[in-house]
């Protein structure tokens, strides 16, 4: 055992340092390893491997709802992207832009993308001619670029995985059902998938995206009781239409302009699994995107069949479940903490008496319980327990967030609130940008969303006291 615990004594406390804990997990666990560029990290196989989960379940999500995937240029003409003066106005402190071509000065400036809004409308404008046309529902799976000035794995790299939904719908009220519909799939996605309970609402227009006339957001509290911006969904109107001059033969047989939506998840989403299911002993994944759902570990490995039956166990599991088996020389100890490292779910072990017995030892990783099961019920036990697994991570997140969301009703409590503690503190606004701005500045809280699910806290604003329109979270964030 003294390499499992030398192992474990590898990684930062989280009480003690949460930030390095995350850190040396994100390493320990073998998900990233940094390049040569700042801010652009190299995703290593496991991964990968869990992105490639999330990917494929949303991408089925989106097919189930009529979505198509499509793939736009990663270079955008500055010219087109100057056409929409509010987007071109938020994203121009993090655009990175080419200027050289085959040594060779360009004519004009090209961007990297940020996001491609202005690809797309570029594309909508020559097929888009009649409400025939419409809906157009659009998603790709891409890369984009924004230049940050400070990063972290996963939370904030320069260049970062996604993928950004862009459709076209012939009026304001189905735009405004695919926002809310796309948002509601995110908030599925998060709590049937990842278990990870989140916070439906809009933003406020300071905190909305560029362009965008509303943004819908998912925000999820991590362990350590700040908040993570979880997914987005847009509904821009007919505002980039008529900027890049969209339009379509209505059913009245005169010009229109479309309706605008775009939405997306990033690879951030994975750093929020890291911070709302991880332990001090590494990585927690929700069984339904963890590359290997139950890792075989043989013991007495050296005796004679345990090896043969060990891969025969892990044949017949394969069936139900993602499997592994681990048959390198290493000892059980180091086996033990590097699975739990790397959050494997359900760990099997097998030695000659189990063998005998005609069964096995399964092991949670999230409770570390530890029960014999005969071999020949593990069809049904293993199922069980994966089950389990995700409620018991969905129930310890919603417990944790609950006992971190507190209640505010002057400014006095809630800079208390925000000094004191870490999470949400809910309380009543006015609408006045100057009052968040101010709860910026002297409690160090944004607002993260104006939740679907109002409460009267009181009728006046925490800020000012002026009467209140709307009950918001606020919190600090990553």
């Amino acid at each position: 055992m003294a390499d499992q615990k030398k192992m474990v004594e590898e990684i930062t406390s989280m009480d003690e340092d949460f930030a390095k804990w995350y850190t040396d997990v994100v390493k320990k666990a073998e998900l990233i390893d940094y390049s040569s560029v700042r801010g652009c990290m190299v995703f290593e196989p496991y991964g990968y491997a869990i992105w490639e989960n999330i990917q494929k379940i949303l991408d089925g999500m989106f097919k189930e709802t009529g979505h198509q995937n499509v793939y736009m240029p990663m270079l955008i003409p500055e010219s087109l992207l100057q056409k929409e003066k509010d987007h071109v106005e938020g994203f121009a402190p993090e655009v990175a832009w080419v200027t050289q071509g085959g040594g060779q000065e360009l004519e004009e400036r090209l961007c990297i993308r940020p996001t491609s809004e202005t690809l797309f409308c570029e594309h909508y404008r020559n097929v888009i001619h009649s409400y025939r046309d419409l809906p157009k529902l659009y998603n790709q799976w891409c890369s984009v670029l924004r230049w940050e000035k400070t990063t972290r794995p996963f939370l904030r790299n320069m260049e970062f995985l996604w993928q950004e939904g862009h459709t076209m719908h012939e009026t304001a009220e189905e735009a405004v059902a695919e926002t809310e519909q796309m948002l509601n799939i995110y908030a599925r996605f998060c709590e049937e998938y990842l278990a990870i309970p989140v916070v439906k609402g809009r933003k406020t227009d300071k905190e909305k995206f560029a362009g965008a006339e509303a943004t819908y957001t998912i925000e999820a509290m991590m362990h350590d009781g700040k908040a993570l911006q979880s997914g987005t969904s847009h509904y821009f109107g007919d505002g980039f239409a008529r900027a890049f001059d969209i339009q379509f033969q209505g059913r009245d047989n005169k010009p229109q302009y479309p309706h605008q939506t775009s939405w997306g998840v990033s690879t951030r989403i994975i750093g929020g699994i890291i911070m709302t299911h991880g332990d001090d002993s590494g990585l927690v994944l929700p069984p339904a995107i963890a590359p290997v759902q139950v890792m075989v570990i043989p013991i007495a490995q050296h005796k004679e069949g345990v090896l043969e039956k060990a891969e025969e166990v892990k044949k017949m599991i394969s069936g139900y479940c993602r499997a592994g088996i681990d048959c390198s020389d290493n000892s059980p100890g180091w086996k033990f903490a590097q699975y739990e490292m790397k959050g494997v779910p359900l760990r099997l072990e097998l030695g000659p008496k189990d063998i005998e017995k005609g069964q096995c030892v399964l092991v949670r990783r999230d409770t570390r319980e530890k029960a014999f099961v005969p071999l020949e019920k593990l069809s049904a036990e293993i199922p069980r327990l994966l089950k389990e697994i995700h409620d018991s991570l969905f129930a310890r997140a919603l417990e944790n967030r609950e006992s971190r969301t507190f209640s505010a009703t002057t400014l006095e409590e809630l800079t208390k609130l925000a000094d004191e503690r870490s999470g949400y503190i809910k309380a009543m606004w006015c609408g006045d940008l100057q009052c968040e701005e101010k709860l910026k500045e002297v409690a160090g809280v944004s607002s993260r969303c104006i939740p679907f699910e109002q409460e009267h806290i009181s009728d006046t604003c925490v800020c000012c006291g002026k009467p209140a329109k709307e009950m918001v979270y606020w919190g600090k964030a990553y």
